[in-house]
């Protein structure tokens, strides 16, 4: 493996992430072609896209801000989710828990090494960091 990106945990996940949202995305009909199956696809495709060009910036600050759009990116794709559920787009739920219970621990790792990134940063204003907690709550 040649660039950082690609020896990154949370980069590799944003990739698996990706096929499971492609998975989906692939059952949806095709009157959702240009809309909810083209911005899930787009917003998952963004995690991935995110976590690698953060990676080749010169400073800490500058990552992370890159792995916040790539969190922004994966909320996004929980939120199409609850569409697809909601609108009972497929007849087995269970494709759409997978990809809900995956987007829990990449949120966590993504958040994780988010925090490790700016740790180390002396700021005279910081905004209180959100607490995200992953429960067995699955909502499909």
């Amino acid at each position: 493996m040649a660039y950082k990106f690609e020896r990154l945990e949370v980069w590799q996940l944003a990739m698996e992430y990706l096929d499971l949202i492609y998975a989906i995305a692939d059952r949806l009909p095709r009157s959702e072609e240009f809309n909810l199956k083209s911005q899930i696809v787009r917003a998952a495709t963004s995690i991935q896209l995110n976590i690698a060009e953060g990676s080749t910036t010169q400073s800490n600050p500058e990552q992370a801000r890159f792995i916040g759009l790539a969190l922004r990116s994966l909320i996004e794709t929980v939120a199409c989710l609850h569409q697809i559920h909601r609108r009972k787009f497929l007849d087995d739920p269970t494709p759409l828990r997978e990809a809900y219970r995956f987007s829990e621990k990449l949120f966590a790792k993504l958040q994780a090494f988010r925090n490790a990134l700016v740790s180390d940063q002396i700021t005279a204003v910081r905004e209180e960091a959100g607490v995200y907690e992953t429960n067995p709550y699955t909502p499909f």
